[in-house]
């Protein structure tokens, strides 16, 4: 028995590792995920939601959902998985956590994801957590994805989307990686792009929300917003960024060929160089008590909400980040300040400057590498 924020699961793994070969699936490291879930839905002013969970898997989420967000945020929720014996399991989850079967509230089916998507009339909220690729179910989701609905995507494949199979990436993603220590950054935007171009066919504007890269995975919230105008808003932010290896300087779209060494740069995308966060969402996730949805026990995972927070609060849009670590051995400076000294430094010479979740010795700021250096330097 799995025990997961008071919700209990039968789960047996014989062959003791993650696998789509599960009778039931469940993955264990994607509690925040699944944290973040509820926190996000909790945070929405909009109430009485559709929810489809197409791959539902043990039905962790879906119960969850039920037992933790607002009473009045769910009208009706959709549990579906195409596996052999998912009706069983998931109405013995169901009876497990003594959650009450309302046959208006609570819906089971055992389709393919895509056909269960395609039949329904349509929801406010979908939550897409393959293993793997989101690429086969996207086309559906996007199409049933309500009028400022929000479509909640994971993907597990980071090494294609960041740059360990470039091929793979330009036959998925219709883009070019990047494989350094600006490889999960560029890789979430990329990832961003192709499901906006997704949306585009259908005049939908997916605007991303709260997006971060984690652990294995990429999990991006989009709103929906419908019209042609802001679809052509959204394309308008699709981009290349630029990087020159020699010297570390970064570009989106053009650069001025005296601000960097002008050696051989690294053109990356197209991908998003929007915003990758809401700030009225954010602040009001921040005001939440998500430290009791996470769990005080998990520490590491309530310090990443937090870095997620700051960072999204930060105001700084700029695409890319500065890796401390990189700049010393490039550079060959052998001593430099505390992280919080130098962004200290670079907040008094007036520039933004924040850690992000991107490194773990990452500065985003809006200052070239020049004054980082400057305000690493003891």
């Amino acid at each position: 028995m799995i025990e997961e924020n008071k919700i209990k699961i039968n789960f047996e793994n014989k062959e003791n590792k993650i696998s789509k070969k599960l009778e039931v699936f469940y993955n264990p490291i994607m509690k925040f995920n699944r944290d973040c879930s509820i926190i996000l839905l909790n945070s929405i002013v909009k109430k009485a939601l559709i929810i489809g969970l197409p791959l539902s898997g043990s039905g962790i989420r879906g119960l969850r959902l039920l037992k933790e967000l607002k009473k009045s945020k769910i009208k009706e929720i959709y549990f579906n998985d195409y596996k052999e014996n998912f009706n069983n399991i998931i109405k013995q989850n169901i009876e497990i956590n003594k959650i009450k079967i309302n046959k208006e509230k609570i819906k089971v089916s055992n389709k393919d994801a895509n056909i269960f998507i395609l039949e329904s009339k349509g929801f406010d909220y979908i939550d897409l957590d393959p293993f793997g690729t989101p690429n086969p179910f996207l086309d559906a989701s996007v199409k049933r994805i309500s009028r400022e609905g929000i479509l909640a995507i994971t993907a597990t494949d980071t090494s294609a989307l960041a740059g360990t199979y470039p091929k793979a990436t330009a036959r998925k993603y219709f883009a070019r990686p990047l494989r350094n220590y600006l490889m999960h950054e560029t890789g979430l935007r990329i990832l961003i792009r192709k499901i906006q171009l997704i949306g585009a066919q259908y005049d939908k504007a997916l605007i991303p929300i709260f997006s971060y890269s984690k652990d294995h995975y990429y999990r991006i919230f989009f709103r929906n917003e419908k019209g042609k105008s802001k679809v052509d808003q959204i394309l308008k932010q699709h981009k290349y960024f630029i990087y020159c290896p020699k010297c570390m300087n970064f570009f989106v779209d053009r650069f001025n060929q005296k601000e960097c060494c002008n050696k051989r740069m690294e053109f990356v995308g197209p991908l998003w160089v929007g915003k990758l966060f809401d700030e009225k969402l954010t602040r009001k996730i921040k005001k939440s008590s998500y430290n009791n949805i996470i769990g005080i026990e998990n520490k590491e995972n309530i310090k990443f909400m937090d870095l997620l927070c700051k960072e999204a609060l930060s105001n700084i849009d700029d695409v890319g980040f500065y890796e401390i670590p990189e700049i010393m051995k490039k550079y060959k400076i052998n001593n430099c300040k505390k992280m919080d000294n130098t962004l200290n430094s670079l907040k008094k010479k007036k520039f933004k400057a924040v850690r992000t979740h991107f490194g773990k010795q990452g500065i985003k700021t809006n200052a070239k590498i020049e004054d980082v250096i400057k305000a690493m330097k003891n």
